[in-house]
């Protein structure tokens, strides 16, 4: 049997570069190299909601990709028909938050229990009160914000539709509205202080934050502002983070 190393048949092969010499070919079973962790909310058939984990998540402007499993309780709700119950929020919980989070993990809206899902998943009607998170009413959407998380967006599944493989959707969610916790907003303006926000990380189905700064884009706006405010964007009431040369280091409160 021919290893999943070797070269296809009657291909010719050239000696490995330097830079090659230095990696070994492999077939991870996933690819979670490291997103953000997202909880969405979203209307089940009979007006309940629904709370779920998700680590597919990323944004292009004022649209956040998401990709979810086809066969959960999600990727129901949001197939519905343009409506209410495309209606969506997407909260972005802390670093430290991940216990709960990871207590959603393992629960799943649907009854009965896909078979696709992993045995020890089991249905759970009141995912709020299993994970102990709290919701809080939104202003433009039906669906709840996670009370504790410090960045949530109410947002609107505008297109959703299956990947290649069958098996997710592909959500792109326009946002609508956004609430921030204000002490990860650069008072006075619009902007996320990335110093002292630190999202949850899903990292190859490990949890982590965000460690010390190592630099900006050139398209930064914050930078400025640290920069005329002398190493910091904002005053830290009770010390909560420094940032100097070294970057930021955060302290817990």
């Amino acid at each position: 049997m021919a290893s999943r190393t070797d070269p296809p048949p009657g291909s010719v092969t050239e000696p490995p570069t330097a830079a090659e010499s230095r990696h070994v070919v492999i077939e991870p079973s996933i690819l979670y190299f490291g997103t953000p962790v997202v909880l969405l909310t979203t209307e089940n058939d009979d007006g309940s909601v629904n709370l779920a984990p998700i680590s597919s998540a990323w944004a292009l402007g004022q649209v956040v990709v998401l990709g979810l499993g086809a066969d959960g309780q999600t990727a129901h709700n949001l197939s519905a028909g343009p409506g209410p119950r495309r209606e969506l929020v997407i909260s972005l919980p802390a670093p430290d938050q991940w216990p709960a989070v990871e207590r959603l993990a393992p629960l799943t809206g649907r009854d009965p229990v896909p078979a696709s899902k992993p045995p020890a998943c089991r249905f759970e009607p009141d995912k709020f009160g299993a994970s102990g998170f709290t919701p809080t009413p939104s202003h433009l959407v039906g669906p709840p914000r996670v009370a504790e998380c410090p960045l949530q967006l109410e947002a609107y599944a505008d297109r959703v539709q299956p990947d290649v493989s069958g098996r997710f959707l592909i959500v792109e969610a326009v946002v609508r509205k956004v609430h921030a916790a204000p002490d990860i907003v650069v008072p006075g303006t619009d902007h996320i202080d990335p110093a002292a926000w630190s999202p949850l990380i899903y990292n190859f189905r490990h949890y982590f934050g965000l460690g010390p700064e190592r630099g900006h884009t050139y398209r930064s706006e914050t930078a400025a502002m640290t920069a005329a405010a002398g190493g910091s964007c904002r005053a830290r009431p009770g010390g909560a983070y420094v940032q100097g040369q070294g970057g930021t280091t955060p302290r817990r409160r």
